[in-house]
Formats: structure tokens, sequence, C-alpha cells
């Protein structure tokens, strides 16, 4: 299943140029200026080692990697994916993107299923997982915690303001992308 999995997500047929074409695909141009940090920027060794590379990263460039992050995992499995994945370290972050980018409603939904682990929201992902756990022990059966958000996100993700595509390249064009 999802939780198995903790894969590096890459964006789909993206032709990565430093110089702006005009016939660039759609997320092209956002991902100019993701993928020089995208290796740096590690969502794998823990809150302390994320936090400090993603401060020292532009801001421009934390906004798009934060959201890039959130919206490639939950599209792959989920809020539950997402979460239990070490790309749950930066949620807090995630929301503040989308937020930034120009999609508020996404960043709400992003805050409100982040909501679940409580209002000091959990980067360690052996808690987060601990407490999903105990969700599916105490409510057998029952979908998961996120059930009725990730259909939301989806159509958020399409729609908000032109769609995720649209927003994130017209953001990153707008700072220097």
């Amino acid at each position: 299943g999802p939780r198995a999995r903790d894969a590096r997500p890459r964006p789909l047929s993206v032709r990565v140029s430093h110089t702006t074409r005009p016939n660039m695909e759609p997320g092209e141009r956002y991902w100019q200026l993701v993928e020089p940090h995208w290796e740096r920027v590690s969502i794998y060794d823990g809150a302390d080692t994320f936090l400090r590379e993603f401060a020292r990263t532009p801001e421009a460039v934390r906004n798009l990697l934060a959201a890039h992050w959130c919206q490639s995992e939950v599209c792959n499995g989920g809020f539950n994916q997402f979460f239990w994945n070490n790309t749950g370290v930066l949620a807090p972050e995630a929301a503040d993107a989308f937020e930034a980018i120009g999609m508020p409603a996404l960043a709400a939904l992003v805050r409100r299923a982040a909501a679940f682990f409580g209002p000091d929201y959990m980067r360690d992902r052996d808690r987060r997982i601990a407490l999903l756990g105990r969700y599916e022990e105490t409510h057998p059966g029952a979908p998961d915690p996120f059930d009725g958000l990730d259909d939301r996100f989806y159509a958020l993700l399409r729609e908000e303001a032109g769609g995720w595509d649209m927003v994130a390249d017209g953001y990153a064009e707008a700072h220097g992308g």
C-alpha cells in the first residue's frame, strides 16, 4: 500500500532548462526554480535538517518546493500518505506555501488535515505514524481521518485560481523563474 513506499516523486516529463522558452510545458517553469534545491532540502533526515536547509532557500523556492511536495504526495496516495511518509515534516510550510502562491482554499484544507495531529504539529514521522496507527485501532473499519479531504484537495488543485500548474508557473515567473 502507500505506506510501504517512500519514493521521491518526480514530475512527469519535465524537461529542465535554465532558459525560459515560450513553448514550456505546464509545470516546467516552476520546476526550473525548484530543481536546483531539490536534493539539498532533505525531508529524509529529520525536522532539524529539513528546517535548516529550508531556511537557506530563497522564499519563492521554499513556497514552490513545499507546495510541490504536498501536492505530489497527496495526489499519489492521499493525505494519509503525505503524513505517513517523510513529506509530512513540511505540512506547516506546505499550507503557508499554498497561501503565498495564491491558493488559500488549498492552504486551509492542508491546515485542516494537519489539525488531526493536534495544535502543535508533529514533525516527527514516528509520532505521526503512531497516531495514525492508534486511529486505525480505535476506529476499526472506518475510513481514514482524512476521508473526504482528498477529493476536495484534488478538485481545488485542478480548479482554484486556474489550477496548480498555472498558479505555480505564474508565481515562479513573478519571482524570478
